[in-house]
């Protein structure tokens, strides 16, 4: 018995290990060092932008014993005149504390802008890169837009850079949105501009839908348009639209850019009625969509707010209204030059408009092709004294 028992035993014996918890050892904080106020500035401006509420910094200064003036006056330059800190901050604490070798401060940090609202900023270094800025807002539909710039620009500019995106791009752009423009600091060579859209006239969420219906419906049309030259195109153009869109002679636009389905490349291409500056859009985003070089004019027509086209052909410019021609006939404001329109009672800034003098008329670019050559624009005198010579 007694030698079945430590059989027993030893064969149910186990070795365990025991288990030795490690000595907690915490992690070593790294330490913010700063030794001049640039270096205050930098640090707290990177905490900013990280968006933190509270760090320590020590701070070892040397270049003057008045420490709590210089912590001051980086509070006053943060909150007053840095446009990250007029941006983004509602207040900043900084407390100062004297140790041996060098001063602690305490940061505390309340913001009036979110994390994302900072790091949204762009910064723009010239009027190009501000413009293609723009645009990529616009034609997204974004609520704002946030831009940091030397630049010069006044609220007026940011304004004109506005409407001038969309009209240089009413393919891509449904309505111009109004504008609201804040900056910070309000004066100083580095600036931040945070620049808000709005839109009265329809939901915001709904445009880029509208964008797209209004690419596809510019593309469609772009494929009727019929002619192997530059004059055919034009004519084939100006008949789809005088055929496809009602002039909306009570449309009520009392201002370039209103926000109105009628004054929009989308209201006279799905809607299927204008006022004269939806002709103008719509006309401009097919032409360019076809190779045409044509821009929109804005001005008046008979004291009312008006816009036409004006189309290079040839080598020579020309006035387009499609709207006056729907209503009183093509022959009526085709290939029209500047004096033409003065004398027909439009109103335009001409000091800034590209100069219509160009000799073609309608009736020289509806003549037929002969021969399969398309017909040549030849002066009979001048080749009449040609010959005589």
């Amino acid at each position: 018995m007694l030698g079945g028992c430590v059989s027993l035993l030893e064969f149910h014996t186990e070795e365990i290990t025991r288990h030795e918890v490690a000595p907690y050892e915490p992690q070593p904080t790294e330490q913010i060092v700063v030794s001049n106020y640039d270096e205050l500035i930098s640090v707290i401006l990177g905490l900013v932008m990280e968006h933190e509420s509270e760090a320590q910094i020590q701070f070892h200064y040397h270049d003057s014993e008045d420490v709590q003036a210089e912590i001051g006056r980086v509070r006053y330059e943060l909150l007053n005149e840095h446009p990250i800190g007029v941006f983004a901050l509602e207040d900043i604490t900084l407390d100062v504390t004297r140790i041996v070798t060098h001063f602690e401060i305490d940061v505390s940090i309340d913001y009036s802008r979110t994390e994302e609202e900072v790091n949204s900023i762009t910064n723009i270094s010239t009027q190009r890169y501000m413009m293609t800025h723009l645009f990529r807002a616009m034609s997204q539909y974004n609520e704002e837009t946030i831009i940091r710039t030397r630049l010069q620009f006044s609220i007026d500019d940011i304004n004109k850079f506005v409407r001038e995106t969309y009209y240089q791009n009413p393919r891509y752009i449904v309505m111009l949105p109004f504008v609201a423009v804040e900056v910070f600091p309000q004066e100083g060579i580095d600036r931040i501009f945070k620049i808000g859209f709005a839109y009265t006239a329809t939901n915001q969420n709904q445009l880029p839908q509208m964008s797209e219906e209004l690419t596809d419906s510019i593309q469609s049309r772009a494929e009727l348009v019929e002619g192997d030259t530059d004059s055919a195109k034009l004519l084939s153009l100006i008949n789809i639209l005088i055929d496809s869109v009602e002039f909306n002679d009570g449309a009520m636009v009392h201002t370039h850019g209103a926000q109105n389905f009628d004054a929009t490349a989308f209201g006279a291409l799905m809607h299927g009625r204008a006022a004269g500056e939806g002709f103008a859009m719509a006309f401009q985003a097919i032409a360019e969509e076809i190779g045409l070089d044509s821009r929109i004019v804005l001005g008046y027509f008979e004291g009312r707010v008006h816009a036409w086209n004006i189309v290079q052909l040839y080598g020579e410019y020309y006035h387009v209204d499609v709207a006056m021609a729907r209503v009183h006939g093509i022959e009526t404001a085709i290939l029209k030059r500047d004096v033409d329109f003065e004398e027909m009672m439009y109103t335009w800034d001409m000091e800034n408009t590209v100069a219509c003098v160009g000799e073609l008329t309608l009736e020289d670019i509806m003549i037929p092709y002969i021969e399969d050559e398309p017909y040549d624009i030849v002066d009979n005198d001048d080749v009449n004294n040609e010959e005589e010579g």
